[in-house]
């Protein structure tokens, strides 16, 4: 028999939260709602709550092959936004992770940021499939000349579960 004393439980990616998302341009299932895993509102939340830097020392490296953004602490990936190129000037962001105990520290809100201030950079617009990102968005709205008109991704829509 093994303990589970101490060991914070999972969460049910089935279990309904207050946030839901819709798809404004066909991107997945335009005339339906998703309801998102309990993992996603606490990152949602931590966009939502938390706009500061992180305490820690946190670095940003893009692995192009990959397609992704990864946030390391100490050399340690801690977080990461999965991203694919659409073209010479779009960036599609997938989603968003970030290690359970490095959450509510600012993490998924500055890893963010970096991922939009490089695509600033780079002069390409982004189509958002990740909920955190657009949340982040909503509440950052000098980020939201980034988003593709025609292809804006999925739109944050706020319910209340019973």
């Amino acid at each position: 028999m093994t303990s589970t004393e101490g060991v914070p439980p999972m969460t049910n990616p089935i279990e309904p939260t207050r946030h839901a998302l819709g798809y404004s341009d066909g991107a997945g299932h335009p005339d339906e709602e998703d309801i998102l895993s309990q993992d996603q509102a606490v990152l949602i939340d931590e966009v939502i709550d938390d706009p500061r830097t992180p305490a820690l020392d946190l670095q940003v490296v893009k692995n192009e092959r990959l397609g992704t953004y990864d946030a390391l602490v100490g050399g340690r990936e801690v977080a990461g936004l999965t991203y694919s190129v659409a073209g010479d000037d779009r960036l599609v962001l997938l989603g968003t992770s970030v290690l359970s105990e490095f959450r509510e520290q600012g993490i998924a809100t500055e890893l963010i940021r970096h991922v939009l201030d490089d695509a600033r950079g780079q002069g390409k617009t982004v189509t958002i499939l990740c909920p955190i990102v657009r949340t982040f968005i909503e509440h950052n709205p000098e980020y939201a000349d980034l988003v593709d008109p025609q292809h804006p991704g999925v739109t944050l829509r706020r319910t209340h579960s019973s």
